[in-house]
Parts: structure tokens; sequence; C-alpha cells
């Protein structure tokens, strides 16, 4: 008997799938196990293993296209099997769509004679009645000197014959002038939307009218930083990033501060005893927020080496929904990008995330002299339902505390 294979939920967040990639075509057998399709969900590509067996007999979402969970995917059966009933069962569910194509739509507009816009009342003039352009010998003159073309001149004269007053009150019109502009191409391409680019969309949009955000700027000596990170390098134990020394420092500071690291959970507010911080990581379709576990107890090197390895496999589309789930505090770095300081908007259900800026020299005043140094600007987007002012302003503190004294980290 057929058997309907319905597109799978493969994360706690998806409502519908792309198929990237179909791995079987119609006729093809199918054995348990095998691989079937690549299905895009609202975080990552994943492969799809078919769990029976027998020949594909329908494929009911093309490559590119789009069906919600538990839609009709595939029908595998015994080859000739009638599955007219199950097409027809399944044909009133929620439907599929197929992938639009991305749409070029361009306006050309050309420069386009005087006699192409819209009919006004022209006045007659000699040259139209004969070919011949009747006006008086000082009129040729001054047209000549003034660059006027006596065709398109109205003559007052005795039988329409251009005189010198008509050329001399004769001005261009209006279209006569726009005749002559060069005129450009307006053009635009509309792209479907992604799956991961829906759910950025839906996700932070509940977050940003949902929760009441506020902000805590802090401006951070990083001369102790750098030196500490220098000398690490310089050891060969391992590389190390100033993103590696945010990270820890941002996990040592919310074990201090338990009611930053906190959920909010609509009816309670859970307060987290153990720190995984997500990691916001640029790729094609949009931001992916891996996250590091326990990251309170890992070393400097161990923290740089999985946020290159989560990195790599976003943008390779290779990671798993099981490595972006759990976080308790977010973290969005844009300071390899040169940009000084910016605010984010926090990643449901964490309480707060911090955007980090780029390292800035400029001089600074120490010891009542006017010397170099590197300042970094940190803000902490808040939930005011969970977290108050003085809290995360008492977090920063401390946060500012272990980066300028970074042996306190190591």
């Amino acid at each position: 008997m057929a058997e309907v294979v319905t597109m799978p939920k493969l994360s706690d967040t998806m409502t519908e799938g792309v198929v990237a990639k179909w791995h079987k075509k119609v006729g093809d057998k199918v054995k348990s196990g095998d691989l079937l399709a690549d299905i895009e969900t609202d975080k990552a590509t994943m492969e799809f293993e078919s769990f029976s067996e027998g020949i594909l007999l329908h494929i009911g979402v093309p490559e590119g296209g789009t069906a919600p969970v538990d839609s009709l995917l595939a029908v595998l059966g015994k080859e000739g099997e009638n599955i007219a009933d199950i097409l027809k069962q399944h044909a009133g569910g929620p439907a599929a769509s197929a992938a639009p194509a991305p749409q070029k739509e361009s306006q050309e507009t050309a420069s386009a004679p005087v006699a192409a816009a819209p009919a006004e009342s022209k006045p007659t003039t000699s040259s139209e009645t004969s070919g011949r352009v009747f006006a008086s010998p000082l009129a040729k003159s001054i047209a000549k000197e003034k660059g006027i073309d006596l065709t398109v001149v109205k003559g007052s004269g005795e039988g329409g014959r251009i005189v010198k007053r008509d050329v001399e009150e004769f001005s261009p019109s209006a279209k006569a002038s726009k005749a002559a502009v060069s005129v450009g191409t307006e053009s635009y391409e509309d792209v479907p939307l992604s799956q991961m680019r829906k759910t950025i969309a839906r996700r932070l949009a509940e977050s940003k009218f949902s929760a009441p955000h506020f902000y805590l700027t802090m401006d951070i000596d990083m001369d102790n930083a750098m030196a500490a990170r220098k000398a690490i390098n310089e050891m060969g134990a391992g590389k190390i990033s100033f993103n590696d020394l945010v990270i820890k420092a941002v996990a040592l500071a919310l074990k201090k501060h338990p009611k930053v690291n906190a959920s909010w959970l609509g009816d309670k507010i859970r307060y987290n005893h153990h720190v995984h911080i997500g990691v916001a990581v640029a790729v094609e379709d949009g931001l992916v927020v891996p996250v590091i576990k326990f990251a309170d107890t890992k070393s400097l090197q161990t923290l740089n080496e999985e946020v290159k390895t989560f990195a790599s496999k976003a943008r390779e589309k290779k990671i798993q929904p099981a490595d972006m789930e759990g976080n308790t505090f977010t973290i969005s770095n844009l300071g390899m990008y040169g940009i000084d300081q910016f605010t984010a908007i926090i990643n449901p259900p964490d309480s707060c995330i911090m955007a980090v800026g780029a390292i800035r020299q400029e001089p600074v005043v120490k010891n009542g002299q006017v010397v170099p140094g590197n300042r970094m600007k940190v803000t902490l987007s808040c939930d005011h339902r969970s977290v108050d002012g003085a809290t995360g302003s008492e977090f920063l503190l401390t946060f500012r505390q272990l980066l300028e004294n970074p042996y306190l980290m190591i």
C-alpha cells in the first residue's frame, strides 16, 4: 500500500520548508535510510532521509518549492500502484507553492520628439503649407544669432510671415526642452524571501514590539586587553581574538549577575544557573546564532575554536538546529566592520543582548596627561520586564573590570 511522506518538522520554530534538492526522481527505488531530499528550514538546510521503502511514485513539492509542515511531500509505493485517491485526499490540504523566480522589471523612457507629447494647438506657420520659412531678413539674422529654429516660431506678419518681434518674443516650450534631456533606465529585482529571512523578520519583530527595550552604553579601556591578547598569541598555545575575550568576560560577569542571565517566559522569569552564550554570525541569507554552551568553564583557546567551527558550519549551511538552541545571553559584534557603536534587538527568550563596537584609538587622559588610548564601546539591550537599569549597569561594571584587567579571566 502506498505511503505518504509529509514535510518534516526539522526545528522547533519551523512552520514550512523549502525543498532545496531532490536526491531521488519519480520511478526510483527508495530504501529506508536513503537520502531523499535536502530541506531548507528557517535555520539551516538539512538532509532528509526516508523512513519507508518503495518506488517514488509522486513528488508533491518541486525543487525550490515551499510547503507547510505535515503537508504532502512525496508518495512511496509499489510500481504501477494507483495513488489517485491519495492525491485527491491531500488536494484539500495546505498547498505547496512553486519557487517564485526572481522578477526583474525595467521601465525605459527614451527621448521622444515633441510631436509624441499630448497634442496641443500648434500655431500654423508658413513652413507647414509650402515647406519654406517666410521670415524677414532681420528676423532670420536674429534667429541665427540666438540659435532659434524658425520652423517652430509663429509668425504674426501678413500671411504668417515671421518678423523681428516674433523672434525676440519667442521662448522655447517646456516640451521642446524636455525632448533634449537624456533619460536613464529604472530597474529593480524582486527576490523571494528565504525561510531564514522570514524567521528573522518574524522573531525580531515580535521581540522589538513586545519586549520594552532599553539601552545601556559603556566605554571600555582596551589597552590591557590588547597587551594580554598579544602576549597569549605569542606564547604559541593557540591564537585568540578580541571576540574571545569579550565572550569570556561576559560569561564570568553573568555568573556574578544571574539576574541578567535570565529568560522571559511570559508568566515567569527563569534565572539560569548555566551560561550558554549565543554568538551572532552573518551568513548569505541573514543571521544565525550558534550557542557556546557552558562558556564560563571554557578557556579562551577553546572558545576561539568553537566560534570558528560554528562560523564555518553556518556559512556552509551545515549547522544543525541543536547548535542554535538553549542560549541564555547573546553577543553581536560588528567591530570587525568598523562600526563604533550600535544597538541590537534582543534574541528571545533572552533578557539581554550585547552589541560590541570596534576598538578605536583616540586621545585619553591618564594621570593628568593626554596620551593615546584604545577604547571600545558596548551597548547592552535589556528587556525591562525582567531586567532593571541598575541590574544591567552592575553587570556592565563587572564586564568592564574583567576586560580592563584580563588577568582576572586568565
